[in-house]
């Protein structure tokens, strides 16, 4: 019981988080993996995909109120994360994921370099693609991040809103709410793989996902209310979360 309420309250934050910016895994898995170490790696990542999941879709439900969607665009992205993800989550017992650590780490340093220096990053729509080019750019990062959410997970979703922001011109509440949707269809697909070769905790995905819902709304809600300069701010605090992870992973752990 004390596990559970442990993990509740680590949810409810990265439901927080995610919401608004994407990055509650960083959270949520590492809380996992120390609280509950007798299990397989593979069964954490499957067991978190529950409760990320709830959370996400909330989010991506209230946004959508609030924020245009480009379904043309965006749902040909939904689909390839999918399958993106379901091929990430079938090779994670096969490959070794600590050779992409060191090269997320210098990707996310370059980000939150540009970020800090580039003060109108991401405050307002930048760019005009046409159809073709924004299909072509979105199902290849969508192939991308989902491959890496069903492989290794955590920061998945500051990673689609680097995404639409700098590829594809949006601002900061257009990329959140559109990575919520690719962010829910990358969770789907990993949750549909572990749950069929028996790799989630019930005990403690449920509860967890009542938790990180309410953190959910609670994110969502502040960040509509408060515009895209809260995001900003908010992005690069949790960039800089990601970037002490990714080191620990690469240089201590």
């Amino acid at each position: 019981m004390q596990d559970i309420l442990i993990l509740c309250l680590v949810s409810f934050c990265a439901g927080f988080i995610d919401a608004i910016v994407g990055g509650g895994g960083l959270l949520q898995t590492p809380a996992m993996l120390i609280i509950l170490p007798q299990y397989p790696v593979a069964t954490i990542f499957g067991t978190t995909k529950i409760p990320s999941l709830s959370g996400t879709a909330l989010a991506a439900w209230k946004y959508s109120r609030r924020v245009k969607i480009n379904w043309k665009v965006l749902l040909p992205i939904v689909l390839i994360a999918f399958f993106g993800s379901l091929l990430g989550a079938y090779c994670i017992s096969m490959l070794d994921s600590t050779w992409i650590k060191p090269i997320i780490l210098v990707i996310l340093i370059a980000v939150a370099i540009y970020t800090y220096t580039k003060k109108d990053f991401g405050l307002q729509s930048l760019k005009e693609f046409s159809f073709y080019k924004e299909l072509f750019i979105g199902l290849g990062f969508g192939l991308v991040i989902g491959f890496y959410d069903g492989l290794i997970g955590p920061g998945t979703g500051t990673f689609l809103v680097l995404a639409f922001i700098s590829l594809m011109g949006n601002d900061f509440i257009s990329a959140s709410a559109n990575a919520k949707y690719v962010n829910v269809a990358t969770n789907i697909a990993a949750m549909i793989y572990f749950g069929s070769t028996g790799h989630i905790l019930y005990q403690f995905a449920i509860p967890m996902a009542i938790l990180n819902l309410s953190g959910s709304y609670l994110g969502t809600h502040l960040a509509l209310l408060k515009g895209n300069k809260f995001v900003r701010v908010f992005f690069l605090i949790v960039v800089a979360g990601t970037i002490l992870r990714f080191a620990y992973d690469v240089f201590l752990k």
